[in-house]
């Protein structure tokens, strides 16, 4: 008996976890971001550079996001030569191997920016992917802090060019040299204690999250959350927990209402330099890079009080703290401080968007001798969101094509003049397509301009072509009209938005249309 043979089994369709698929509105939001944070650093004298997706490993360095997962947070493969490569987690790695690999041809500073996705192989979940895009700016050679003062400036007049209004936003500046100081009086000294400290670190960027019992509880044995799941904290004795705990009691005591986000009167406000006067006075040390980092500080402070931004848009915070092992100087954060709703339904800051700092070391790795530089990124997928969530994204909307439908899809000369049709209007800067379905069954033609949102169709049969002329059919109108006109003979006879207009004057009636349905919508809007 022959056995039946086997029907081969279907591939089955899956993304994988992590991963999403971006539709058209959403890569033309990303479009429109990204041409006004371009716009900004090109002003500010930046220029574009595109490092490729793939990184020899050891060029990543020990700075990898997430050691707790395969690869050490990174996908990475080996190549025929038996070296392993990984994809870059971030746009800042890649830099420095870049600039090291061309130093002599490199003039220095070297101000560059760039735009690209990043992978993480992290755990994914809500709100959280493996790969998303970044947008950084970065300069290299500056060892002075005036870069990161100008770092600062320009992070903000990017959230104002994105639509984001003052008193919804405010960029964070600290130095890690102020947090290394107060580590390295608290008894975190030498080597043996970089992971703790690190580890140190990541807690007292948690205070906003956690609050001070909180950050306590990680800086000592660790933390459960509400679902029982346990954070194993840094170890620290009673004695360097407290000394940690009063550094970051200065910002809840000290900070007025508008770092937690409520608009205040510019002249109610401090300048940075008495602020950060305020703060050394509570919290005195010291400490020669406690001292150090004050100082650099106090030099951001000056440089940006006087060009303008005052604390309603930059701040220096002492308490900052970004997560990232490289960073050497001063670092800043990029924080809306505006409310959204959550998915549990409650009521919250936005927060971060973008950060960086001062990273003198990683350039060096290739080097052997010193190379300042400094940057900072933007999470444009996270910004993006809070752009729709403010309403500042989609602004100048895409009309879909205009539909040059096709009445006889044998005829050669038929489909050359359909074709002649599509190509002037394309021409003349009108989107338009011509149908490549089915043509034989009209009806399916004008579902699917339905579909798409196509404005207009046009159409001509035997009868016009001999004729010279075409029939428009104004669709946003017909659409209209129709839940006006409820009887078939009415409807027949009104004959409705629809002309038929020699062949040379097709254009000048579809722009005719077109600017009659846009400013049908404007008023729409208007009311």
């Amino acid at each position: 008996m022959n056995e039946k043979p086997r029907k081969p089994q279907k591939l089955k369709a899956r993304l994988p976890r992590g991963f999403v698929d971006r539709e058209a509105a959403d890569i033309r939001a990303v479009n429109e971001m990204v041409g006004k944070i371009r716009e900004v650093y090109e002003r500010y004298g930046f220029d574009p550079v595109e490092t490729p997706l793939f990184e020899y490993t050891d060029a990543l360095g020990k700075f990898l996001p997430d050691a707790d997962r395969p690869n050490e947070g990174v996908f990475s493969l080996q190549d025929d030569d038996d070296q392993w490569m990984s994809l870059r987690y971030d746009l800042t790695a890649p830099l420095a191997r870049h600039v090291a690999e061309n130093f002599q041809e490199i003039q220095l500073p070297y101000r560059t920016y760039r735009a690209g996705y990043v992978f993480r192989n992290e755990k994914p979940g809500p709100g959280r992917f493996r790969q998303f895009m970044q947008f950084d700016a970065d300069t290299v050679g500056a060892p002075g802090v005036q870069a990161d003062a100008e770092m600062c400036m320009m992070m903000a007049d990017t959230l104002e060019a994105l639509g984001i209004n003052r008193g919804d936003y405010v960029i964070r500046v600290n130095n890690r040299k102020v947090l290394d100081g107060v580590l390295d009086a608290s008894g975190l000294i030498g080597d043996d204690t970089t992971g703790q400290r690190l580890t140190v670190l990541r807690a007292m960027d948690k205070l906003d999250k956690f609050g001070l019992e909180g950050v306590r509880l990680l800086l000592g044995e660790g933390r459960k959350d509400e679902s029982g799941d346990f954070t194993k904290g840094a170890g620290l004795a009673h004695t360097q927990i407290e000394n940690i705990i009063q550094f970051l009691q200065w910002k809840t005591i000290q900070y007025t209402p508008v770092d937690r986000g409520v608009r205040l009167e510019t002249n109610t406000i401090s300048s940075n330099l008495a602020v950060l006067d305020g703060f050394v006075a509570s919290f005195p040390a010291d400490n020669p890079l406690f001292l150090e980092g004050i100082g650099e500080l106090r030099t951001i402070a000056s440089m940006t009080d006087a060009a303008g931004y005052d604390r309603t848009r930059i701040q220096i915070d002492p308490s900052v703290v970004r997560g990232l092992e490289y960073y050497t100087g001063p670092v800043y954060e990029a924080e809306l401080t505006f409310d959204v709703t959550n998915e549990k339904g409650e009521k919250v800051v936005f927060g971060s968007v973008g950060g960086g700092g001062r990273y003198d070391g990683l350039v060096s790795r290739f080097m052997g001798q010193p190379v300042p530089a400094t940057g900072f990124s933007i999470g444009v997928s996270r910004l993006m969101t809070a752009l729709k969530n403010l309403g500042k994204l989609g602004a100048e909307e895409v009309v879909a094509p205009v539909l040059v439908t096709v009445m006889d899809g044998q005829d050669a000369d038929a489909l050359g003049r359909y074709q002649k049709f599509t190509q002037d209007l394309r021409n003349a800067g009108i989107r338009a397509e011509m149908y490549q379905g089915n043509w034989k069954k009209f009806g399916n033609q004008l579902k699917y301009a339905d579909r798409r949102g196509a404005p207009i169709a046009i159409i001509q049969g035997g009868d016009e072509r001999a004729e010279g002329v075409v029939q428009i059919k104004d669709l946003i109108e017909g659409k209209r009209l129709s839940g006006e006109i409820t009887d078939n003979a009415e409807w027949r006879e009104a004959r409705v938005a629809q002309e038929v207009v020699p062949e040379a004057d097709l254009v000048a009636k579809v722009r005719e249309i077109l600017a009659a349905q846009a400013e049908d919508r404007r008023r729409a809007k208007g009311n």
